[in-house]
């Protein structure tokens, strides 16, 4: 694994980033990751026993199994982070260690074929205290591999080019044969794609449905206490049956919360950590005793994806591309990030991260008047009005986001860059509650606006959100592809040269570009408010917590 890789894209539609306030703050720090966390680490003797850890989350848990498509939600993820079983461990740059509470050794044995021994832990046992075991393995393999359809996956995760997977020197050991490179194999298991049991992917029914109310067995420090679903309340508490360090937590209190009353929660001493949106998040966490705000540019992003369906107003490349071209993202991170970063600009890359190895500017850049030329050439021409009409149609496209004030905000500045090509937008938003599984899967927008959040494995998520498979959705909600891309994507997923594997990467990403699929904006600036006496969380960057160390200070 390369040091610094962007993340394998998990999708976080709720998050609500920052806001339009002005302010004459200092900007908190730098938008490139990978150059630290601020987590407030303290070594364990540092931390009293016991104590409840108070979270949010905009919404409930549509499924609790993030490797299927209606659970494939960030949030989701980061509330199950406590419960389940990962490979590898990242630091804040993105380097990787074998997370030995689960496995004991994770290697590549063979490179013709590829082949990739897991070794696992011999304590290590799901919640009912059943073993982990080569067949939990196996049969997460094999449902991911797209093979059989009815597995509604949200991820491949390179599944899909696995040979086999056996039984090694025991129960203990499972081996994967390839049958084809898979450059980021140390993220099968590891990152957003978490390893459940047989139980949830063993057949279609239960990967699609088990885990619709619940998450059932669990692996991990924590497991799930209690579940409130009318009161929207979701309570871990300590694994009996966890075989590691012992958590310094008693609870992890989860609560859904409108974003807009993440801060006064904050204040009013009902939560210890939150992510901050704007200039008025961090005035007023700041002036909140007993608060800090820490900072690490994390590894969200926003950005902006068109709906090419065939049928669709926007069906053209040539069209969806005029119109990014249209676009001052510039203005937008200046004015979403301004007091928040030192130098803000857009994010110009879809799979690399600004601090990154491997980033570089692949956009096709702000160009309104050569977007107002390409638009004539395609017969989208202007009226009377101004607006722009082909074949009695009027060039009018829906913009369809979260009900959050920052993402109209970006809308608004987005409606009035396309107002000067005589492009319309209506602003269109949504609740939180099944954003995704109503309205963004289904397709129901023109464009639309959601965050993307990863881990340090980028390329198994590439073809998740860019190839183009018309049978196997994923998340390429805007249904925007072609032959050529999924040939580069191809390419760069069966590079197992570090340096090679970044250049088809980045060829991969100006024909993202190039297809019209989707615009990047901003990466999070990664500022949380944190109660001061909380110790080893916060901003943590690249970086996986280690949720034993995570308490409060003597």
């Amino acid at each position: 694994m390369r040091k610094i890789r962007c993340a394998a894209l998990l999708l976080a539609a709720t998050l609500a980033l920052a806001g339009c306030a002005g302010g004459s703050d200092n900007a908190t720090g730098s938008a490139a990751i990978g150059g630290g966390a601020d987590i407030n680490p303290h070594p364990r003797d540092d931390l009293r026993d016991g104590g409840n850890l108070r979270l949010a989350i905009t919404g409930y848990p549509v499924n609790w199994n993030t490797l299927q498509i209606d659970g494939n939600d960030g949030e989701i993820m980061d509330s199950i982070r406590p419960l389940m079983p990962r490979a590898f461990d990242t630091d804040a740059a993105g380097n990787l260690t074998v997370d030995h509470d689960y496995f004991t050794d994770v290697q590549m044995t063979s490179t013709d074929p590829q082949v990739v021994a897991y070794t696992i832990n011999p304590k290590a046992v799901w919640s009912d205290g059943s073993p982990i075991t080569w067949e939990d393995l196996a049969s997460e393999a094999n449902a991911l591999s797209g093979r059989d359809k009815r597995f509604l996956i949200a991820i491949s995760n390179g599944f899909d080019r696995v040979e086999k997977v056996e039984r090694g020197v025991d129960d203990r050991q499972a081996v994967i044969t390839f049958a084809k490179h898979f450059a980021d194999w140390r993220g099968q298991f590891a990152g957003n794609a978490t390893l459940y049991p047989k139980k949830v992917t063993q057949d279609p029914d239960s990967f699609n449905t088990a885990l619709l109310n619940g998450i059932g067995l669990t692996a991990g420090p924590f497991a799930v206490q209690s579940t409130d679903k009318t009161q929207g309340r979701i309570v871990l508490g300590r694994n009996p049956k966890w075989w590691g360090n012992t958590p310094k937590l008693d609870t992890i209190t989860i609560s859904v919360l409108d974003r807009t009353a993440w801060v006064p929660a904050l204040q009013n001493k009902e939560l210890d950590a939150a992510l901050l949106s704007d200039i008025n998040d961090l005035q007023n966490v700041r002036s909140t005793p007993d608060m800090v705000v820490r900072n690490a540019p994390g590894n969200r992003w926003r950005h902006f994806t068109f709906n090419g369906a065939p049928g669709s107003i926007l069906a053209d490349p040539a069209l969806r591309v005029a119109i990014s071209k249209a676009i001052d993202r510039k203005r937008i991170a200046e004015t979403v990030q301004h007091g928040l970063v030192a130098d803000p600009q857009p994010l110009n890359n879809h799979v690399y991260l600004r601090g990154q190895t491997g980033y570089q500017d692949n956009s096709l850049g702000f160009d309104p008047d050569a977007a107002a030329r390409e638009l004539d050439a395609i017969g989208w021409l202007r009226q009377g009005d101004g607006t722009r009409a082909k074949d009695g149609k009027q060039l009018i496209i829906r913009d369809v986001m979260y009900n959050d004030p920052t993402w109209v905000d970006i809308a608004k500045m987005i409606q009035a860059d396309l107002g000067k090509i005589g492009v319309g937008l209506t602003i269109d938003t949504r609740p939180s509650a099944r954003y995704f599984a109503d309205v963004i899967q289904p397709g129901d927008f023109d464009v639309c606006q959601f965050t993307f959040q990863g881990d340090a494995f980028p390329l198994s998520s590439v073809p998740q959100i860019w190839g183009y498979y018309p049978d196997d959705l994923q998340a390429n909600f805007g249904r925007i592809g072609s032959p050529e891309l999924n040939e580069l994507i191809d390419k760069a997923l069966s590079e197992l040269d570090p340096q090679k594997a970044i250049e088809l990467a980045n060829q991969v990403d100006r024909k993202v570009f190039e297809e019209g699929h989707s615009l990047p904006l901003t990466q999070s600036e990664g500022n949380y408010g944190v109660r001061s006496e909380l110790a080893n969380y916060g901003a943590p960057g690249l970086a996986s917590y280690d949720y034993t160390l995570i308490g409060f200070l003597k």
